[in-house]
């Protein structure tokens, strides 16, 4: 008597759909060390009913570095799009368009996301700081500081999203050895090769703090 091996089950809810892959891909490198449950939950939050929209533009609202923005774009505008040429705010970088460098690392609420991974209108009315953001009253915060005393931005392409990596870092973790910001930064790629003098930003602004 021949026997037929039985497939393994599947579920249908494993499948993984283009928008889940951006909303996975969206979490940088450092989120995920960093974040821990908190990726979960934002990842949690995300989670919708499917709805149809466009091909026309919609109408959102988005809170930015403390203000309500509305904005009028396509469904498929990324979120650093939305930013760079919606609301000029320029600080974010897109380098890879693709989710591999971190240049274009932002928050929302509070954990590093790539926005050229994320689409605006999934957003919500979560709130996202860019690098403009973390400056209060005029004054850089000290990353920015540290990072303009030991020069570790050439060209500053990557610089904004290493900043925004790494001061999410020192919230979290305020005394990191150079080991933890290696791991934390591993995802921030920098063309030029200035890593060691960002290692050093990073630990002198953690040691200030």
């Amino acid at each position: 008597m021949k026997y037929k091996r039985k497939k393994p089950k599947t579920e249908k809810t494993g499948r993984i759909s283009r928008r889940g892959f951006l909303k996975g891909a969206g979490i940088t490198a450092a989120g995920t060390v960093l974040a821990g449950s908190g990726v979960l939950k934002l990842q949690a939050q995300t989670e919708e009913k499917d709805k149809t929209l466009g091909p026309d533009a919609v109408n959102i609202k988005i809170k930015v570095n403390g203000h309500v923005r509305q904005l009028s774009i396509e469904p498929r505008t990324t979120l650093a799009d939305a930013l760079r040429k919606e609301l000029q705010l320029t600080g974010v970088k897109v380098g890879c368009n693709r989710g591999a460098c971190s240049a274009c690392t932002v928050w929302i609420d509070g954990i590093p996301v790539l926005s050229c991974m994320t689409l605006a209108v999934e957003v919500g009315d979560k709130e996202v700081t860019t690098i403009e953001g973390l400056a209060k009253d005029d004054r850089l915060n000290p990353v920015q500081e540290a990072f303009m005393e030991h020069d570790a931005t050439q060209c500053g392409f990557c610089t904004s999203g290493m900043i925004m990596t790494a001061t999410h870092l020192l919230e979290h973790n305020p005394s990191p050895t150079e080991k933890d910001v290696k791991v934390a930064l591993s995802g921030n790629f920098c063309r030029c090769g200035t890593h060691p003098k960002v290692f050093d930003a990073i630990l002198d602004a953690a040691r200030k703090m």
